[in-house]
């Protein structure tokens, strides 16, 4: 099953079905009116919801074009947003070009961030400087409905409700300042993006193993290919990362889970998900960084393809750097 949320004038949006195609939407009256109440009510709307779903795709119900709505992402706000780092190649090669130790830790590494605003995926996303190093970090995710304090790894992928892909914002300048503190980041991790389209697990296929979305996160900037990085080195699966974000609290429904920057061992194939790890290379390679982070009027787009497919599993990012306009 796949959902989206058409913009409106309510914070939340409204829910909508998507075609398997991701041609064509219909609004899931009656049933559920935003994501944050499907989630919610789940053993509930799931069955309604994978109804119409069948009736969208079989074409006995026409539904609208896609492309013609105006769509906010597929959870407009969050009641908790959790990210992890979970792929060790982003750690080891920051770890090398700055010549930092290892983080030396028996679980997972994981921030609570902000959550009450995600951006939509053709939104333009505002910064107040470009002096605070803007940089962008595609990565997955997945959304769970209510998960008891204490579950374990072993049940806790009976609780992911969707996946996601994600566009998590970062300022690099700011983030090694507040990483000192010893406190979590706040300036340093504004609002992330979300791609359009929401997907249940079952819809990735094999794009889905082990608690791990398996796809190809294809990354361009300003039009060029930036990576092309397969999401294969995932060291802990969001099982595990449900787990250990559940081990001393209850997880609310909505809560949405991060796997962090998608990386790889063979960047220098592959390419990069964020800017920094590029420019991580080139100083392990010349001493010093050359690619520049993002200026505004950059364009950022982000597309995941599974096996052999040419539809991109959540749909498209295409999102530009713009300036903050405090009278906006």
């Amino acid at each position: 099953m796949k959902l989206a949320t058409q913009r409106t004038s309510s914070p939340d949006g409204s829910l909508l079905v998507v075609s398997r195609d991701q041609q064509r939407a219909v609004p899931a009256t009656g049933i559920a009116t935003t994501l944050q109440d499907a989630v919610d009510r789940w053993d509930e709307v799931s069955g309604p919801l994978e109804a119409l779903y069948e009736q969208i795709n079989a074409g006995t119900v026409p539904g609208e074009r896609l492309a013609s709505l105006t769509l906010a992402a597929p959870l407009p706000r969050a009641w908790q947003w959790l990210d992890a780092s979970a792929f060790p190649s982003h750690g080891a090669l920051m770890q090398r070009a700055f010549n930092l130790p290892p983080i030396d830790a028996e679980f997972p590494l994981m921030y609570q961030g902000m959550s009450h605003q995600f951006y939509g995926p053709f939104e333009d996303v505002p910064f107040p400087t470009e002096a605070d190093d803007i940089d962008f970090e595609g990565e997955f995710g997945v959304i769970v409905g209510e998960v008891p304090m204490g579950t374990p790894a072993e049940r806790a992928l009976d609780y992911v409700r969707l996946a996601v892909q994600i566009n998590d914002w970062s300022l690099r300048r700011i983030a090694p300042v507040e990483m000192k503190t010893g406190f979590g980041w706040i300036q340093a991790k504004p609002a992330c993006s979300l791609a359009p389209i929401a997907v249940t697990p079952d819809e990735l296929g094999p794009s889905w193993c082990n608690g791990r979305v398996t796809a190809t996160l294809q990354v361009r900037r300003n039009g060029e290919l930036f990576g092309s990085v397969p999401a294969t080195e995932m060291a802990y699966g969001f099982h595990e990362l449900i787990a250990h974000a559940a081990r001393t609290r209850a997880l609310c429904a909505g809560t949405l889970i991060g796997s962090g920057t998608v990386s790889s061992s063979d960047y220098r194939t592959v390419g990069f998900s964020c800017i920094t790890e590029r420019r991580a290379m080139e100083m392990i390679d010349g001493g010093s960084p050359q690619t520049p982070y993002l200026r505004y009027g950059e364009l950022v787009e982000m597309r995941a393809f599974g096996h052999e497919s040419t539809v991109p599993l959540f749909g498209e990012m295409r999102q530009r750097v713009i300036r903050y306009d405090a009278a906006r």
